[in-house]
């Protein structure tokens, strides 16, 4: 019984883990592209759009939708770890 306990609380700090992770690289690309570095970023253009731009309007967008991927992917193989797929 206690090593069910034990290994639930383990999933579930891998997974908060995994989550704190991947929202900081996200919040990380989306304030600091999108703002903090958009002049640096401006400089540089991709599709005829300052980079910064970009990011602030369609990459971070993007972005997010590659770290839900990262996500299921990582969430995957911690389920199969647990043996709690399905």
């Amino acid at each position: 019984m206690q090593d069910q306990k034990q290994l639930r609380r383990l999933y579930w700090r891998t997974n908060v883990k995994y989550l704190i992770i991947l929202l900081s690289i996200w919040f990380l690309v989306s304030y600091g592209a999108g703002i903090l570095w958009a002049d640096q970023l401006n400089k540089i253009r991709l599709g005829g759009f300052k980079l910064g731009f970009w990011f602030a309007q369609q990459g971070s967008i993007y972005f997010f939708v590659i770290l839900i991927y990262v996500y299921v992917i990582l969430m995957n193989r911690l389920d199969r770890k647990f043996d709690v797929h399905d």
